[in-house]
């Protein structure tokens, strides 16, 4: 066994494996079960339709989830539950939960006060999806792989949560049917999960728990300046998930109103999903050759210059805004599983799991603000100047940034 957790191996159902092959399930896990999170979001423009939604009521479906996913997760921080259950069953029953969610949407759910309803609760059983991919993943990689590796976690997160888009793209405009599929890549995810996926040799659980454990990332220096970090790239990221397709279609509509709104949402798919994947990945690999730290302040500096320069970008040319989009896209989520991992190896190993739930309870309950602020900011200021908001979170995130490297000069959590 190596401190990468590279020579690891174990048995799964009479067959060996080892870190690599557990996490190339793992990710395939994450992308089946996250394919639920915007599923509502992806086919908003026909609900808007068919259950006659406003502003307020299409905003409601799209925080309604991540609201439960901050429920959800302080649930199982303040209960130890991360700590103290198996995580690939618990992550079988979050896919599960969520997976039956969304099938009730879109059997049973006739408008927005049962489909909010429905969508909390696929929020609450996505918060034991993604935080617990992490742990698992965490268990099969010492301090050295574990960038790269959460990277491909960070990776999978983002086409997961891009895929319905793609659904949309093949099943058209029936929101049952997209809603349906969804489900069904849920219900797959937690098939797997079952199994084949296995904690490995890393893993550490929690005893008793206690509630004032999930909020000691916030009283230590460095694990309070990697969440305020986290924080302000929360600020950015599922807002601008949330809308950049809005955003690209009204700035298409004034400057290239022939291109076809097939093409709008193609060029979200590859900027957010696919350069965001691959951002993921890269900065992962980097991080283990320059650090986390320095990664994550690249990428968070890239995609806060990104925010400034959209009000002069929404007027350019089609073929420039989409490399444009393509490097936001890539940068916006390349630094989360940067502040994953320096939480984790500046947290106390038994709380792990806890820490990172708690981590990423705060930052989507942070999501709900700019998700619900923008569209209604978009009202007064029109988009072409709206998305300008988002880069407060960068600010924020290079300032404590650069305040954890300066506490960490030469320990091993800032150098990789």
């Amino acid at each position: 066994m190596t401190g990468d957790g590279v020579q690891v191996r174990s048995t799964v159902g009479g067959a060996r494996t080892g870190p690599w092959s557990q996490l190339a399930l793992i990710a395939l896990t994450q992308v089946l079960a996250l394919a639920v999170w915007f599923s509502a979001s992806a086919v908003l423009p026909v609900l808007r339709r068919d259950w006659e939604l406003g502003t307020a009521g299409g905003v409601g479906l799209t925080v309604a989830v991540q609201l439960g996913f901050v429920v959800g997760a302080l649930v199982s921080a303040t209960t130890g539950l991360a700590d103290r259950v198996r995580p690939e069953r618990l992550l079988a029953t979050g896919a599960g939960a969520a997976a039956a969610c969304t099938l009730g949407v879109a059997v049973l759910a006739d408008g927005p006060l049962l489909g909010v309803a429905l969508r909390f609760l696929t929020g609450m059983g996505l918060a034991l999806v993604y935080p617990i991919g992490m742990k698992l993943m965490a268990s099969w990689f010492g301090a050295r792989g574990r960038g790269l590796a959460l990277g491909v976690l960070v990776g999978a997160l983002t086409l997961g949560s891009l895929l319905p888009q793609l659904l949309v793209g093949v099943l058209g405009d029936s929101w049952r049917t997209v809603l349906v599929a969804a489900a069904a890549s849920g219900a797959g995810a937690a098939l797997l999960a079952l199994g084949l996926l296995r904690a490995g040799p890393h893993l550490s659980v929690g005893s008793r728990p206690r509630a004032a454990q999930a909020f000691d990332g916030f009283r230590s220096a460095r694990p309070r300046l990697v969440n305020l970090a986290y924080l302000g790239h929360m600020w950015e990221l599922y807002a601008l998930w949330t809308w950049a397709a809005v955003w690209i279609t009204a700035s298409r509509d004034v400057h290239d109103p022939a291109l076809p709104a097939a093409r709008i949402a193609l060029l979200a798919l590859v900027a957010f999903g696919i350069c965001g994947a691959a951002g993921c990945v890269l900065a992962g690999w980097l991080a283990g050759r320059w650090g986390r730290a320095p990664v994550a302040t690249v990428a968070v500096s890239t995609s806060g210059v990104c925010c400034l320069l959209s009000p002069w970008a929404w007027s350019w040319p089609t073929a420039v805004l989409a490399v444009f989009v393509c490097v936001w896209g890539a940068s916006v989520i390349a630094d989360s599983a940067m502040f994953s991992t320096l939480l984790s190896e500046v947290s106390d190993r038994r709380w792990v799991g806890t820490a990172l739930t708690v981590q990423t309870a705060t930052g989507f309950l942070l999501t709900t603000v700019t998700i619900s602020a923008l569209p209604y900011l978009a009202d007064l200021v029109t988009w072409r100047w709206t998305l300008v908001l988002l880069a407060a979170g960068p600010v924020v995130s290079v300032a404590a940034l650069a305040r954890f490297r300066a506490l960490d000069r030469g320990p091993r959590a800032a150098a990789g």
